[in-house]
């Protein structure tokens, strides 16, 4: 009887034997897939739709208005209401800060601007005239961050050739940073807005 149950099963492959066997790939083609899945849902290169996205820009204008050319804000505010060594601290990593970035900018100056020059071109030529969604994220994401980088040396410029003090250096700071904040709101404004076309244009074409 034994016998003749193993046959049956042999000559019946479309009947179960209750032990599943494994494919050519072990079994792993499945869990491979949706592995393959998951990293695409996350690393999504429809930026404009990914979480992530807007998670990165409102991380980077965020960092962007707290560190006053290197000095972070809170420094600043305390000095401010406290005087006395924190004014001293304050006043010593500006000086630092403005001396570092003039001292980049004075050496690798050209380099930097050849480099975000060709950058931000090539981004804007695959984004906008390719229609390739990343490059267009990315191009959004640099070119108000280059003009803030030349605010920046501007700031250090003004702060280097003038060295104000107390109440004039924090005046000074304060302005470069609404300014950077400003920049900040129409970026984030900009960017919303060309999303949210994007992702209409994606949906109304049945993407």
């Amino acid at each position: 009887m034994a016998w003749n149950g193993l046959y049956h099963k042999w000559a019946n492959p479309g009947v179960s034997t209750g032990v599943k066997r494994p494919g050519p790939d072990g079994g792993q083609k499945g869990s491979g897939l949706d592995l393959t899945q998951t990293i695409f849902e996350v690393i999504d290169m429809r930026s404009f739709s990914n979480l992530w996205f807007w998670i990165s820009l409102a991380v980077m204008w965020s960092t962007a208005s707290h560190w006053v050319l290197g000095v972070p804000w809170d420094m600043i505010t305390r000095a401010k209401r406290k005087g006395g060594k924190f004014e001293d601290d304050v006043a010593v990593l500006v000086r630092v800060y403005v001396d570092r970035i003039l001292h980049v900018a004075e050496v690798s100056g050209l380099v930097l601007i050849v480099l975000v020059c060709f950058s931000l071109t090539t981004l804007a030529v695959l984004g906008f005239g390719y229609r390739i969604e990343f490059a267009q994220a990315l191009f959004l994401l640099g070119m108000p961050m280059t003009i803030v980088g030349l605010i920046t040396i501007r700031s250090a410029r003004i702060l280097a050739a003038e060295r104000p003090e107390g109440a004039e250096l924090y005046r000074r700071l304060q302005i470069h940073r609404m300014t950077v904040q400003l920049i900040g709101m129409a970026s984030i404004f900009i960017t919303t807005m060309w999303g949210m076309f994007q992702n209409f244009s994606f949906g109304a074409l049945g993407g």
